[in-house]
């Protein structure tokens, strides 16, 4: 490792090639980049083919002894870099770099005499088995893994280890072993990391890829070939790179994804494709090539449905596919992106009992290996056609095979062992382990085998023997683990069901053969163990195979309820201290078997625990906690005290000292601050002394006036305010401490106090003082150098006290070489520093050193044990294999206490005060109950008492109130009694609540959804019935309403009917309209700004134009009127292919129900668009049919409710006549009674409604009932009873309601009765003259009301009987009526299972129907459009081809005008028409820009590209050559004039004519294209409709399958055989005779209908030949009209005119728009004319204060210049005084002397040159040439060097 300042550390290939972006350790400062000054020369050394590895080594060398060489190289030339750059991209295959320049160095400090091989790597103890892929094979018994910052090679069956260490210092992230096995990976971490690829076996680098990732790489792999080198980063970049590794080249990168990506890999068959998968993901990329190259393109995995999982195994398939692990142990078949299938075992079984870590492909099989510890082989073929086969998406497979290799095993990679013959394979167990696993499942399948077992997860704690060397280790894996680290062997491991969190070795004092172990568990468990040798037990039969060292558990206690942090034994071994986070401490007595002595409580989490030295003369403990406080303690005292006796075993009146740490960083900065300030200060006032001095010299020497002092004209610097004092919020946790004297100490901390050793010292003792509110500050403290985030984690110091060995943060090891008996650590300045462990999570939780000195053990939270041998200037012989202590005598017989493995065991101090508890409740429970049998004597003699007071006299006896001694007990007694009645209902308020909220729930699931529940009513003279419907809400179909397919999509019949040729047109409108729309927007905006003097100029022509404008489109407006009364005219006109649209009703009607139709049941069955059905259709029909169903049931429910409501008032009106009935039969003979009718009942059914009616009386018999059940059910007949009562209480329940409804329901029934009981109120009276004879008026009378009577008996009888009887008779049509719709329900009900089956076969047809369907709409829209723009195209050529036509008349009639011109017998008419012919290829008119520098050059191009045109018609044809630029003589000027005109117009119509041209044939082209286009869709449109056809087709097949239940009756069959209907009828034609008839009548019909139309046919034609006569009569007309109307125009015009043309002339639009356009340019530029105005004006400003400040730069360049003068005069005059003492003057001092005066004027020339150059930078393009060096001052530049 290197440091900064180590003069080594630039010398390694490494840091050249790696562009200085590697810092040798973490905690370092950057190093110098020195990439620049050895990448150009450098790279040429290596590029010869011929070129050996030593060559190379020295050129790498030879640059570092030259750096003025190398400086010059820093910036070559830029052809210089690109010959390098080309020259990069081949690197000599015979090519090396040197491991030891690149690999990290321990950093010593510079003028520290530690030799860099201070500590050298023995032994390596573990690995980081949660490291993805941290198992590599390289040959049959070599594999590679990483531990901590080295890469380990080891030998699997020799156990030999070989060591890498990282070139970075910082942790190595991936590694990787390419195909042919000579070459791996180290892909490192760091800054901006490498990728080391050595060659095997010879070690060497091979190549270095760089600039992959930022921080770390995750993964590293190769392609089959091992050409390619796939590698990933970790964050925060995530960044994959493909490597041409042999060129150290990347070939392409981009960013993987935004979260953690676990692994990348190349498709073994196709090494385009990659995939990679992480945190919730899984991602599919290939190499593909776009417009700007090769790319990575990747593809996001979509989980769908299944739920997102983390992905760490895959493999990817032959046929592209991949297959992937999951969280829940299933394994996910990826196709494209999307998961094909998810697969499990049968019975919805995951494949694996958790993740799935890996998945391979071998042999034609799968292979799985999973985090249950499971290996499992699974069938390929299986997997790769395996597809959905329900709505599930699983799919139910089994392995083939399976392994379980070992209880707690988490298999998380593994890699097949090349043995032939064999199957061998080689796992990474997360857990600690390497396997070696047989999966070759045959008879001699040999077990797996464990080859190497380590602690899995960070190493808690580590101890060493004090006799030997041995060392025991513990972890949160909660395994405990001895190892020899001399012999390099694991001894005995032993596991428990906590994790360790300390350990400690018993001491000499206590144990002398030093066999004793101590540990702390998690849980709070202190267990000590012996180690022994069982190889000295006694042999007997049956014991195991004797191991090196075992194991014996001899005590275990638990002291604490918290993990266990510290443990500490006396330096006497008397007493043994324990510490934990539960913030106690607790001592034991070890003489005694560990008893108990008690325990002191601590103001925070204890994490360390030391006893004072045996050199200091008080035995104290001093106690650190996490968060600030230093405890320390004397040794307590020892009672002797029976066990049973103790209550609590809390010290009492413990003396301790408290030292609570403050924060001091923020001072002792700010002290550092002060110091550098003043030592600053102090040289400053130095210099100044100096110059005073040196002044004053001059002065004395000169004689010259006092000069001003330099100081005083200076200004003295603001000094920046000092640091601030800071005091962290939260304290900052102690890491380690240690004594440095009686009361001192010397204290580690992290976090904000980090990177400073401070000494401390306990406060004098105070029982009064207050820990929390105590605060202390450090006396002394000690700088450590770069530890400001990375502290001193722990650390321990050799035998001799001279050497303080520290353990970081960071996983380095920081070794301090000390002065002896240096306790203030004054000597604490050298130190020897290297990287160990991991860099991120490797932080160092122990470090020892052997009892000699020897070795030095360190162990860190990466799971890695490292042993390294302490340099020694006496080399001393090494004992090759540690002493294991022999077993203690007797130990076989010991009994083995009982182990503590319930976590929730009470501790100590717990468990004493649990016994104290339990006895305190003890004797409180005797005590209640010796009260209550107080209080029940009591009570007995008051009982007595009242009974002696009964017996008493009445007027002797005391009331009840008297025995109320006090009433307020009673008053209290209630008043308590409503307080638990409260508390009661409190308690059971949930429990109320949670039976109402049942009680809802059940109401919600199976009463509310009812509209109606089932009323029966009965008939009253018969046993008929009718019941109503069981009504619930309406289904969901009846409201649903989906857009059905006829909705998306209409027919193209239909399609073309409704838009009809006005599409083009209606789009043309909505495009105009939203133009509209867009400009009224614009003008709004517009409106309310106010317009400025530019826009009113523009505003006043545009409307001088308008004016003229609107003259023109009044005339134009009358034409068009007449052009539309024209256009109306043949509108009216028909077609020549007009139809009559009856004809083309009656044609299409024709179409559709006429015809040879199929069945549906034929296969060539095609169904009409107007007949397709989907099950958006099918749900509406079942809704339509829910709904008649509900509405026709709720009918017949409301009638019979009615009817209900009827049975209720007649029941009513019966017991009103019942009663007068009664009355009246009072007064008449009982011999002439009528039996009285029966008043009919209400059953319950009759009035469901009632049931859930009570009240209170209701709820009380329903409580008798239930006591009285609880009571029949001890006695014999408790089931008749109980039956009984039961049935009682629903009559009882039916009674009373009938009671309360029977009696009196309405007013009329009131009335009646209290009529019919007044009439008969007044028959008794006539009893009271009983005794007296009646006389014969009296008996007339009499016989009078008794016939009376006997009508009324008789009347009412019969009215009973008639309501009765009409009742009966209503019912009976109500039920006759229902049970016909009870018919048809049952119809309906079969209708609508039919309609649902119907419906889910149409939704299972419904998605792929759903996509064809929006295929067919697709295409069928891309074909309009396609059509329209064809039609479009089509518009435009006929328009171009219009115009073409126009201008071609043109070009005739300016031929035609020019010859009339020339006239007859003109003899220049050939050469005008030469001229007028000529062709002259002009220039093309430039388009106006807006930049001045492309107007010239457009200019000079056309200039040139005209004259060579001209040239080459020069060139052409000599004989065609003739002079057009003059008259010729005697020829009409204005004939000359007029030709050259007229060419002009000429060649613009020619240019027109081509330029019209060019566009018709490019619309023939994108008519083409088209057309082309077209026919394609076209026919993919007919494809898609043919497919959905035939998947319409199929869909009315599957429909046809379907059973459909259609009742018939036998008068309704035809179909007989010999008389008999047949007993199969599928053969059979269901049809209705309506149907039969009307089809037998269509025949008639159509017989009458053809005759009909043969007959209109014969008229039509006789009408045709007429019309066709008398059009050809109107066009004869026609054309007789035109030549009158042309010969009218020659005879007044000369000639045939367009009167339209003449009629709309109007203003040149053209003109008046550029005359627009040109007043805005001109405005415009005089806006930017002014801004650029100001602009000058601003710049000018600045030139004038640069001038200033450059004037100032002048005059301070002259002063400077003129003291340089008098200081140079001083100096020489000085020279002349020194040499006095010589006689005559020297040669020397007069060239001296000439040279300075030479100097003096060079100077003063150079500052006329600066003048001059100041000059010339204020004049505008002045030239700056480089100064004039003169000769003499080169001279004396070769004489310097």
């Amino acid at each position: 490792m290197k440091e900064p300042d180590d003069p080594d550390a630039n010398e390694g290939r490494s840091e050249s090639r790696s562009e200085g972006r590697q810092s040798s350790r973490s905690d370092s400062k950057p190093q110098e980049d020195t990439t620049d000054d050895l990448y150009t020369d450098e790279e040429e050394s290596y590029l010869d083919d011929d070129l050996d590895f030593e060559d190379m080594g020295q050129n790498s060398t030879s640059f570092q002894d030259f750096p003025q060489i190398t400086s010059l190289t820093q910036e070559p030339p830029p052809e210089i870099k690109e010959e390098a750059e080309e020259t990069v991209k081949k690197i000599s295959a015979n090519f090396f770099y040197n491991y030891e320049e690149l690999v990290s160095t321990p950093y010593v400090t510079p003028e520290a005499n530690i030799p860099l091989d201070f500590l050298t790597l023995e032994h390596s103890f573990g690995y980081d088995c949660k490291k993805r892929a941290n198992l590599q094979l390289l040959d049959s018994s070599t594999v590679i893994y990483i531990a901590g910052n080295q890469l380990v090679l080891l030998d699997f069956k020799t156990k030999d280890q070989i060591y890498l260490h990282s070139s970075s210092g910082q942790g190595i992230g991936a590694i990787g072993v390419h195909p042919d096995k000579t070459y791996f990976t180290v892909a490192e971490k760091g800054s901006f990391p490498n990728i080391i690829i050595y060659e095997y076996p010879s070690l060497r680098p091979y190549r270095i890829l760089r600039d992959g990732t930022e921080k770390a790489y995750a993964y590293v792999d190769f392609n089959n070939e091992g050409t390619l080198l796939a590698s990933v980063g970790s964050q925060p970049d995530y960044t994959i790179t493909i490597w041409n590794w042999r060129e150290e080249q990347p070939t392409l990168r981009t960013k993987a994804f935004s979260q953690d990506v676990f692994k990348v890999t190349f498709n073994p068959e196709d090494d385009e494709q990659l995939t990679t998968s992480g945190l919730g993901h899984i991602k599919f990329w290939e190499m593909a090539f776009t417009f700007t190259g090769l790319k990575l393109q990747g593809s996001l995995g979509r989980f769908g449905k299944t739920s997102t999982s983390d992905i760490e195994g895959y493999t990817e398939l032959p046929d592209g596919k991949v297959l992937s692990g999951s969280e829940w142990g299933n394994l996910l078949l990826w196709e494209g992106s999307l998961i094909k299938v998810e697969l499990c075992r049968t019975g919805m079984k995951s494949c694996h009992q958790g993740p799935i870590n890996q998945i391979m492909l071998d042999e034609g099989e799968v292979i799985t290996a999973g985090s249950d510890g499971c290996v499992r082989i699974w069938d390929f073929e299986t997997i790769d056609t395996a597809d959905i086969i329900d709505d599930t998406g699983l799919l139910e497979i089994e392995p083939i095979n399976e392994l379980q290799v070992d209880k707690n095993v988490n298999i998380f990679s593994m890699i097949k062992m090349n043995e032939i013959g064999n199957n061998f394979w080689l796992a990474q167990d997360a857990n600690g382990a390497i396997w070696k696993l047989d999966l070759s499942f045959s008879n001699i399948t040999q077990d797996p085998e464990c080859l190497f077992s380590f602690h899995s997860g960070a190493i808690e704690a580590l101890a060493i023997s004090p006799l030997t060397y041995l060392m025991a280790t513990t972890s949160l894996d909660c395994s405990v683990r001895v190892y020899d680290f001399a012999s390099k062997t694991p001894l005995v491991q032993t596991k428990f069901k906590q994790g360790g969190t300390s350990i400690t070795w018993v001491p000499l004092t206590v144990s002398l053969s030093a066999a004793q172990i101590i540990i702390g568990f998690q849980d709070g468990v202190v267990r000590i163990l012996e180690l022994y040798d069982p190889k000295g037990l006694t042999l007997f039969a049956g014991r195991k195979k004797n191991l090196e060292a075992e194991l014996h558990l001899k005590h275990v206690f638990k002291p604490h309820t918290a993990e266990v942090t510290a443990l500490a034994y006396e330096r006497e071994g008397e007493i043994l201290a324990t510490g934990s986070k539960d913030n106690t401490v607790f001592f034991f007595d070890v003489e005694k078997d560990y008893k108990p002595i008690g325990y002191f409580n601590t103001p925070g989490p204890v994490c360390q625990l030391m006893w004072s030295p045996a050199n200091y003369p008080e035995s104290t403990l001093m106690t650190v906690c996490e968060n600030g406080y230093i405890l320390e303690c004397p040794i307590p005292t020892i009672k002797d005290v029976d066990d049973h006796d103790v209550v609590s075993y809390e010290i009492k009146g413990l003396l301790l000292k408290c030292f609570h740490f403050s924060s001091v960083k923020s001072k002792i900065l700010r002290l550092m601050e002060i110091e550098r300030r003043e030592k600053q200060r102090e040289l400053k006032e130095k210099e100044k002394e100096a110059r005073r001095r040196k002044l004053a010299e001059q002065r004395e020497a000169f004689g010259e006036e006092e000069l001003l002092e330099e100081g005083n004209g200076e200004e003295e610097e603001e000094e920046e305010p000092l640091p601030e004092i800071f005091i962290p919020p939260t304290p900052s946790p102690i890491l380690r401490a240690f004594y440095s004297g009686p009361g001192r100490f010397w204290v580690s901390l992290g976090s904000y106090d980090s990177g400073f050793l401070y000494h401390c010292q306990f406060p004098p003792l105070s029982s009064a003082s207050d820990f929390q509110e105590q605060e202390d500050e450090p006396f002394d403290f000690r700088v450590l150098e770069d530890t400001e985030d990375n502290p001193i984690q722990t650390f321990t110091f050799s035998s001799n006290q001279m050497m303080m060995f520290c353990g970081m943060r960071n996983g380095a090891i920081r070794v301090y070489v000390l002065r002896q008996s240096d306790p203030f650590l004054t000597s604490l300045h050298d130190y020897w520093h290297f990287n160990v462990h991991d860099n991120d999570y490797g932080c160092i939780k122990s470090i020892s050193v052997s009892f000699d000195s020897q070795y030095l053990v360190t162990a860190g939270a990466d799971g890695n044990i490292f042993v390294f041998n302490i340099f020694s200037q006496f080399m001393v012989e090494k004992q090759t294999k540690a002493k294991v202590p022999p077993p203690r005598f007797g130990i076989e017989s010991e009994p083995v206490p009982e182990d503590i493995e319930d976590p929730k065991a009470y501790s100590i101090e717990n468990a004493r005060r649990k016994r104290e508890y339990d006895k305190l409740m003890k004797e409180v429970e005797e005590i209640k109950a010796a009260k209550r049998e107080q209080i029940k004597a009591l009570r007995n003699e008051f009982w007595k008492l009242l009974e002696m007071n009964k017996e008493l006299p009445v007027h002797m006896q005391f009331q009840r109130t008297d025995f109320n001694i006090d009433a307020t007990i009673h008053a209290e007694i209630n008043k308590t009694t409503i307080s638990k009645i409260q508390e009661v209902e409190k308690e059971l308020a949930w429990e109320k609540q949670k039976y109402e909220l049942g009680l809802k729930k059940l109401q919600n699931r199976f009463r509310d959804p009812l509209e109606s529940d089932i009323v029966v009513v009965y008939a009253i003279q018969s046993d008929h019935q009718i019941a109503s419907y069981r009504l619930v809400k309406p289904s969901k179909y009846s409201k649903l309403k989906r857009p059905s397919q006829s909705e998306r999509r209409a027919s193209k019949m239909e399609r073309f009917e409704k838009e009809g040729p006005g599409r083009k047109e209606s789009l043309k409108d909505t495009s105009g309209g939203a133009n509209l729309q867009e400009e009224s927007i614009i003008e709004k905006g517009k409106k309310y700004r106010p317009r400025t003097l530019s826009e009113i100029m523009v505003g006043n022509q545009i409307e001088k134009t308008r004016k003229l404008i609107q003259k023109a489109e009044r005339a134009q407006l009358k034409i068009l009127q007449r052009k539309k009364e024209w256009d109306e005219l043949y509108k009216s006109k028909p077609d020549d292919d007009y139809e009559d649209p009856k004809d083309v009703q009656a044609i299409r009607e024709a179409q559709i129900f006429m015809g040879d139709f199929n069945l549906k049941t034929s296969p060539d069955y095609k169904i009409p668009e107007h007949m397709r059905i989907n099950a958006a259709k099918k749900e509406e029909e079942l809704g339509h049919l829910d709904s008649m169903a509900h509405a026709k049931k709720k009918y017949m429910n409301k009638c019979i409710l009615s009817l209900r409501d009827l049975k209720l008032a007649v029941i009513e009106e019966i017991q009103c006549l019942v009663q007068e009935l009664k009355n009246i039969q009072l007064s008449i003979p009982s011999s002439k009674h009528i039996p009285i009718p029966q008043v009919p009942q209400i059953y319950p059914e009759e009035v469901p409604e009632r049931r859930f009616q009570y009240d209170e009386e209701t709820l009380l018999r329903f409580q008798r009932k239930q006591k009285k059940r609880q009571g029949d059910r001890d006695r014999e007949d408790s089931k008749q009873v109980g039956s009984g009562s039961s049935g009682g209480g629903g009559l009882g329940f039916l009674k009373l309601s009938h009671g309360k409804e029977g009696d009196v329901t309405t007013r009329d029934s009131l009335s009646r009765s209290s009529k019919a009981s007044a009439f008969i109120l007044d028959l008794p009276k006539s009893s009271e003259f009983e005794k007296a004879e009646p006389s014969d008026v009296e008996l007339e009378i009499m016989k009078r009301e008794e016939v009376k009577h006997l009508y009324m008996q008789q009347y009412l009888c019969n009215r009973i009987k008639e309501l009765t009887v009409t009742f009966d008779a209503e019912l009976h049509l109500l039920r006759h009526r229902k049970l016909k719709l009870d018919t048809k329900m049952k119809l309906s009900d079969l209708h609508h299972v039919t309609l649902f089956q119907e419906m889910l076969l149409l939704k299972n047809f419904e998605k792929q129907e759903n996509i064809l369907q929006e295929r067919v709409n697709s295409l069928d829209k891309e074909e309009q459009d396609m059509q329209w723009k064809i039609n479009e195209t089509q518009k435009e050529m006929e328009e171009k081809k219009n115009e073409i036509t126009k201008l071609q008349e043109q070009e005739k009639a300016l031929y035609a005008g020019f010859q009339s011109a020339l006239g007859e017998n003109n003899k220049f008419a050939n050469f005008l028409m030469k001229v007028l012919k000529k062709k002259i290829k002009r220039a093309k008119k430039k388009e106006v820009e807006g930049d001045a520098d492309e107007d010239e050059e457009s200019e000079e191009s056309s200039e040139e590209e005209s004259s060579l045109e001209s040239d080459e018609d020069a060139s052409g044809s000599e004989d065609d050559v003739f002079d057009d630029s003059i008259c010729p003589n005697n020829c009409d000027a204005s004939l000359f004039e007029l030709a050259l005109q007229l060419r002009e117009k000429r060649l613009d119509i020619e240019e027109a004519l081509v330029e019209e041209k060019k566009i018709v044939d490019n619309l023939k082209k994108e008519y083409d294209t088209f057309s082309k286009k077209v026919k394609v869709v076209a026919t993919n449109l007919n494809a898609a409709e043919e497919a959905l056809e035939a998947y319409q087709r199929e869909k009315q097949q599957r429909l046809n399958e379907l059973l459909v239940v259609i009742p018939l009756k036998l008068h309704q069959i035809e179909y007989v055989i010999f008389g008999e209907v047949p007993t199969d009828l599928s053969g059979t034609l269901v049809f209705s005779n309506h149907s039969l008839g009307r089809l037998q009548e269509r025949i008639i019909q159509l017989q009458e209908e053809n005759c009909k139309q043969q007959k209109l046919n014969k008229e039509c034609r006789e009408r045709r030949k007429i019309l066709i006569r008398e059009k050809r009569e109107m066009s004869k007309t026609i054309q007789k009209m035109e030549e009158t109307v042309r010969d009218l125009m020659i005879s007044k015009f000369g000639r045939v005119i367009d009167l339209e043309a003449l009629q709309t002339l109007s203003v040149n639009t053209t003109l008046e728009e550029l005359k627009i356009k040109k007043l805005r340019k001109e405005l415009s530029n005089a806006k930017e004319i002014r801004m650029w105005e100001e602009k000058i004006a601003q710049m000018r400003w600045e030139l004038m204060m640069k001038t200033k400040e450059h004037t100032k730069k002048l005059h301070q360049m002259n002063n400077l210049c003129i003291e340089k003068k008098k200081l140079d005069s001083r100096l020489n005059t000085l020279q002349n005084q020194q040499g006095n003492a010589f006689q005559g003057p020297r040669k020397a001092d007069t060239v001296a002397r000439q040279k300075i005066a030479e100097l003096v004027q060079n100077q003063s020339e150079k500052i006329l040159a600066l003048k001059e150059e100041i000059a010339l930078l204020r004049k505008k393009g002045g030239l700056i040439l480089p100064p004039i060096i003169s000769t003499q001052e080169n001279e004396m530049k070769s004489m310097d060097a």
